[in-house]
């Protein structure tokens, strides 16, 4: 068990590290293209894989989803705007393990209310981490994340959710963002989740773009989206990522 948390976790600082070096490009002027390219260079030079690359025939290794996209968005030929937002996906495969995480970043100066969806989003994630712990059920996680976005009148996305991780990179338990306390499978020793809330202005609705990957808000409101890779070591909750080397 130890072995395969201390693999994920390497993964996961691989997946940081490569959100840290995106961070010094994230500005006005920027091409997404080039953020994919820079994203799959560096964590092949650092001996892991893209794990998108392929997966489910996804022709890139990172998601860039930008405002009112809220997650899957694809790398394409488009340029950073001064005031954007950017939600970057990014997941390693190596050693036959999977990490995965997410992070939004303001581009240049942003607005206040874009501001204050990313504090209350980036807070929720923790929130949910917080309640990753022996006792609790899956249904105390959503909950209390749901619960926070609510009293502050936002909105949590419920058609997609977190995961379990491991050798697969989507694995049960799924762990929805919403939920009923006391519900669900009970929290263990061994337990490798991903914990992902998508947070909307306005609206809860998303809808599949035309290209059938990017999901975008139903009303063309912003969305933020952060994740992180957590593990339940000896009665204690371990988060394995980090978002230490990122400078935004």
């Amino acid at each position: 068990m130890i072995d395969k948390i201390n693999i994920i976790k390497e993964n996961a600082i691989l997946s940081s590290k490569t959100l840290g070096i995106l961070s010094k490009h994230i500005y006005p002027g920027v091409n997404l293209l080039s953020l994919d390219k820079i994203a799959k260079e560096y964590i092949m030079d650092n001996g892991g894989f893209p794990a998108f690359l392929g997966l489910y025939d996804y022709p890139y290794s990172i998601c860039t989803s930008i405002n009112y996209e809220v997650v899957h968005g694809l790398p394409r030929n488009l340029y950073l705007n001064e005031g954007d937002i950017i939600s970057i996906d990014c997941g390693v495969y190596k050693n036959k393990y999977y990490s995965d995480i997410a992070y939004t970043y303001a581009v240049g100066e942003i607005s206040k209310e874009n501001k204050r969806l990313l504090y209350i989003t980036k807070k929720s994630l923790y929130i949910g981490i917080k309640n990753c712990k022996i006792g609790n059920t899956i249904g105390d996680i959503g909950y209390n994340i749901e619960n926070y976005i609510k009293q502050n009148k936002l909105f949590i996305v419920k058609d997609l959710i977190g995961h379990g991780i491991g050798k697969s990179l989507h694995e049960l338990p799924n762990v929805p963002n919403y939920g009923v306390p006391n519900t669900g499978i009970s929290l263990y020793n061994g337990l490798v989740l991903s914990i992902e809330p998508m947070v909307n202005i306005g609206s809860e609705k998303i809808r599949l773009s035309k290209d059938k990957w990017t999901y975008k808000t139903l009303n063309n409101k912003n969305s933020a989206h952060f994740e992180h890779n957590i593990a339940i070591i000896n009665n204690k909750t371990k988060i394995l990522s980090t978002f230490k080397y990122i400078n935004n």
